[in-house]
């Protein structure tokens, strides 16, 4: 993580789509929102991508654009819709999802000039769901073996992913985020006996050879193992909105700053912040000046 933030380059690999509430729509998908936080540091970033031949494909690509990230790589699909997913909140602004299926991010081909833009990027954030469907899941394998720094957002969202599948992404990544259901789910498919969430971040570093693991933990922040140390945030308070995209802003933030040189706990400072922030807000994707993100962690 030695690289300047004025050459800092991302790829970020998966779903684009539209986040449908009850009363509204917002532009979301997990890479996506991560590319726009990334973006909003100064960071290059690309998106690999598929939309569909429509309206809302018009939508994403002018929106991307509008907000200079480098939309290139998103193939458009004459076949396949442009993704939507179906978000309820309960009264705490919890989020679940009904994940239509299949859609043009299921088809995302392989090409080589991805393959070109992971080799010259400093890390390359790719998630779980976009695993789902095989041909999505086949250009992933591709670019994986490209990539210099692999980071696994794991993102489960039931049914859409499989426990087998799962350890071979995690086989394969240099940092891994979870949250805390997750990381326990996931320790258990391993074989975990442990309770404690330090020593199941230990256990599932080990089994699969990972240096750095974050595990969010909602309202009470997060922790960072790195090169065998720990580090804490215990959580900014915050009227939570609605908690759609904080988890892909904190994960951005986390990542910008680590490959800045800041330190991991200074990183997990600002990501916890920044994500806490988001949740304060409607929709994955407000806008958040760095001098604003500042004032809430030092008002």
């Amino acid at each position: 993580m030695k690289k300047s933030v004025h050459k800092m380059k991302a790829v970020c690999f998966g779903e684009v789509l539209f986040d449908s509430f009850p009363t509204y729509s917002k532009i979301g998908g997990a890479p996506l929102n991560v590319s726009l936080r990334l973006q909003s540091f100064g960071v290059d970033v690309s998106i690999v991508s598929s939309i569909g031949d429509d309206e809302r494909g018009k939508k994403i690509m002018n929106h991307l654009n509008n907000s200079g990230i480098d939309t290139s790589c998103i193939y458009k699909h004459g076949d396949f819709p442009t993704g939507v997913v179906n978000v309820g909140l309960n009264d705490k602004g919890v989020a679940s999802y009904d994940i239509p299926y299949p859609v043009a991010w299921d088809k995302i081909p392989f090409l080589d000039k991805y393959a070109k833009l992971v080799r010259d990027s400093n890390f390359f954030v790719f998630g779980t769901l976009v695993c789902r469907d095989n041909v999505s899941r086949s250009t992933l394998k591709g670019l994986l073996k490209q990539a210099r720094y692999k980071v696994l957002d794991a993102n489960l969202r039931f049914p859409h992913y499989n426990p087998r599948l799962l350890v071979d992404l995690m086989m394969e990544a240099n940092f891994i985020k979870f949250n805390d259901d997750e990381l326990f789910e996931i320790a258990t498919l391993l074989g975990s006996k442990y309770n404690s969430l330090e020593q199941t971040i230990v256990y599932v570093a080990t089994k699969t050879n990972t240096k750095t693991i974050c595990v969010t933990k909602g309202a009470y922040g997060a922790t960072l193992y790195q090169n065998k140390c720990f580090y804490y945030n215990s959580g900014y308070r915050i009227k939570v909105v609605d908690t759609v995209g904080s988890g892909d802003s904190f994960l951005a933030s986390l990542l910008f700053k680590l490959f800045s040189e800041q330190g991991p706990q200074k990183a997990l400072d600002y990501g916890c912040a920044v994500g806490a922030m988001v949740a304060s807000c409607e929709g994955a994707n407000p806008f958040l000046s760095k001098e604003k993100i500042t004032l809430f962690m030092n008002p």
